[in-house]
Parts: C-alpha cells; sequence; structure tokens
C-alpha cells in the first residue's frame, strides 16, 4: 500500500492530479485580447497631423507650452518672463521629443493620448514614436510662428484656459465649435 501512495503521490507531483477546477483551484482568469488602432496610409506616412486628430494635438501643445512657461517663471519666483526668456522656452517647448504622445483607438475612434489629455480606457494599444512626434513639433512651431510669442505668452499670463482658447478654440481653432471631450468616470479611491 504504500508503494501504491508513494507512486501516486509521485505522479501527482509530476503530471498533476488529472483533477482540474475543483473547489480549492482559483478561477481562471480571463484573458482579453487588444488589437491596436489600424492607421490608414494618411496617419502612417503623411507629414502632417490628420485632421481628425488635429484638436487633440493642439490640446496637448496648449498643455507642453503652459508647462515650460510655468516651470520657467516659477524658477524667477512668479514673475513676468522677459522676452527673450520666454521666446527661448516656446522653442525649447515646440523643439521636446514629444515622445510620450501616441495614437490610440477608443470605441472604434482613432484620439491622441499623452500628458495633458484626458486618460483613456485602461485597455487600450498606445502606438507612439513613428511620425507622431515630427507632427507634434511642426504643428508646436506653426502655433507659434502664427500667433506669436508675446500673443501665446499673454494668454499663458491670463490662465490655461486662456492658452488654449487661442491656439485650439479660437474661430479658426482646430477645436472650433467643439467641447472638450470628457474623460472617463473618475475611479473611486479604493479601487485604485
Amino acid at each position: 500500500m504504500r508503494a501504491a501512495l508513494a507512486a501516486w503521490l509521485v505522479l501527482s507531483l509530476l503530471g498533476g492530479t488529472g483533477t482540474q477546477g475543483t473547489c480549492g483551484d482559483p478561477p481562471a482568469a480571463p484573458s482579453h485580447s487588444i488589437p491596436a488602432p489600424q492607421l490608414s496610409p494618411e496617419e502612417r506616412l503623411s507629414p502632417h497631423m490628420p485632421q481628425s486628430l488635429l484638436c487633440d494635438a493642439c490640446q496637448a501643445i496648449a498643455f507642453q507650452i503652459e508647462e515650460q512657461l510655468s516651470k520657467a517663471e516659477g524658477k524667477v519666483g512668479k514673475k513676468a518672463l522677459k522676452e527673450s526668456d520666454y521666446i527661448e522656452v516656446l522653442e525649447r517647448s515646440c523643439s521636446q521629443d514629444w515622445e510620450s504622445y501616441g495614437v490610440l483607438e477608443l470605441d472604434g475612434e482613432k484620439r491622441l493620448s499623452g500628458p495633458g489629455l484626458p486618460s483613456q480606457h485602461p485597455l487600450s494599444v498606445l502606438v507612439s514614436g513613428g511620425p507622431w512626434p515630427a507632427r507634434l513639433s511642426k504643428l508646436c512651431h506653426g502655433y507659434v510662428g502664427e500667433q506669436g510669442e508675446a500673443q501665446i505668452y499673454g494668454a499663458h499670463r491670463r490662465g490655461a484656459a486662456a492658452l488654449r482658447q487661442l491656439l485650439c478654440h479660437g474661430d479658426k481653432g482646430p477645436c472650433a465649435g467643439r467641447k472638450e471631450r470628457p474623460g472617463p468616470p473618475k475611479a473611486l479611491q479604493n479601487e485604485l
């Protein structure tokens, strides 16, 4: 009997007990498959930001400009920057690497995602790198050239909303006539 018990124990350890799904087993985790966004030739190859992502791109650029100008003002005690200083900060803002931005697909719609944009659904695939950083940099330089450094800095001094209004929501802005997209419902603290 001991030999049979020992053989059964060895076989159980090597090959499993053969009893799957018993009460003591943890439940199997459900598997999820999240595909990467399917990008059109324009979205993959064009040097320009696709029209459908211009509003998101503008919001990201306004956020980065605001962050960089606020950081520079913090170094001088929240005083207004000299013209040469804010011009340098705007140049640095537009010339950054922009690698933290990319595109994802949410409910069948492609959206730009990254710092300063509403957070997205946690189960989505972000495609970053590639053409997105160059597109954002080019667009940022275009906004600065079109609006002018002094006007952008003046809007920043009035607040982040004024800067976003100037760049994105004005008469011809990429977000004109659009409401800001809402973020997902906030998670309860104990769910985090």
